[in-house]
């Protein structure tokens, strides 16, 4: 596969590039870079970790990036999720690796990493003081938002560790590309900034886009930090889609989403049919009523859009479509955790913990 059309496949998975010529300048350097994510393991897969993560990573490996999954176990403890339980933690860890895998994930051509097994390590935290002394504590305190805090949410001293550490995976883990969600971008700007100060490797950034909760974004003029607040959160189960929902339960939450006729912007449901379902298949149907001009196949993302902005397509046959489309992409999930009897008590247990944001 040739250079361009790696960096196309990469890009078409990216809100923003960090930078563009940097990334092209390490495809044609290397036949397999590195790329990480990283997860705190806390509560029930929702839709963008047990669907639209793995689409994004299978499209990656496609990409010939080679690519390391950081399950973050000492993060959640630090950040006292599970109520803070390590080894309620590390079972939803184990969780997590079961829906990637239930998913469609190749999970043999992926690396997983634990991060206790860095936390254990005392290189790693010579790290983590080096990128500390790099930066200033306003610094700090500005991306807490990494960690699903504001300052003024901030009630323990380790949770002030949580920038620092995690710019520092990425120089623990000897990345190319960081491949995370917006909202950690805070984080990667930070470990590229450290990385020329102390003449580290730096790495590209490639953010992915949070997908909008259910409620949607309803100010198109929304700071970086509204946007961060409005996408679909697991501590969020109201305005979330899980992978365990039924397919009842899925069509009557697409029912009540935002979905205002004729309106792109902050629509999640237009952005579930272009993020995930155009990502999953080349074409999307919805199957409307005869009564109502009979079923529809689209083949492109924007002439979906430009029939709904024009009102040719009605937010209610719009819902129905992308509700079945998204069953479909859940349902092998949904159904390995019903009929797989190791998977079944694995979601007992995480379901039976105390789930803390």
């Amino acid at each position: 596969m040739d250079t361009e059309t790696r960096l196309e496949l990469i890009k078409s998975i990216a809100q923003e590039v960090v930078t563009e010529d940097e990334l092209r300048q390490l495809l044609e350097t290397n036949a397999h870079p590195v790329a990480y994510d990283g997860f705190e393991p806390s509560g029930k897969a929702h839709l963008p970790l047990g669907v639209y993560r793995p689409l994004l990573l299978k499209q990656l490996l496609s990409a010939n990036v080679k690519f390391k999954l950081l399950l973050a176990d000492s993060f959640a403890w630090i950040n006292n999720k599970v109520g803070g339980d390590v080894e309620h933690i590390r079972d939803v860890g184990k969780y997590f690796l079961e829906v990637w895998k239930a998913a469609g994930v190749p999970m043999d051509k992926v690396e997983v990493v634990w991060h206790k097994d860095l936390f254990d390590d005392g290189e790693y935290w010579k790290k983590v003081i080096t990128v500390a002394k790099s930066h200033s504590l306003q610094r700090t305190t500005r991306a807490l938002a990494i960690a699903g805090r504001r300052e003024d949410e901030v009630k323990e001293t380790a949770q002030i560790f949580y920038p620092s550490m995690q710019a520092a995976d990425v120089f623990a883990l000897d990345v190319d590309i960081t491949q995370l969600g917006m909202d950690q971008r805070k984080a990667n700007m930070l470990a590229r900034e450290v990385a020329e100060k102390r003449g580290w490797k730096k790495p590209v950034v490639v953010s992915h886009r949070m997908l909008l909760g259910l409620d949607g974004m309803q100010s198109a003029s929304a700071s970086d930090e509204e946007r961060i607040d409005v996408k679909m959160s697991k501590s969020k189960p109201e305005s979330s889609i899980f992978v365990h929902d039924t397919q009842k339960q899925i069509k009557a939450k697409i029912g009540k989403a935002y979905c205002p006729e004729k309106v792109v912007e902050g629509n999640p449901v237009l952005e579930y049919a272009r993020e995930i379902l155009f990502r999953a298949s080349p074409t999307f149907e919805i199957d409307r009523p005869a009564k109502f001009g009979g079923p529809l196949q689209y083949e492109s993302y924007s002439a979906l859009e430009q029939d709904y902005c024009a009102g040719k397509l009605h937010p209610l046959d719009l819902k129905n479509g992308v509700a079945d489309g998204l069953d479909a992409l859940v349902a092998p999930v949904r159904e390995h955790f019903e009929k797989n009897n190791s998977a079944k008590k694995l979601l007992e247990r995480v379901e039976s913990f105390n789930i803390t944001r």
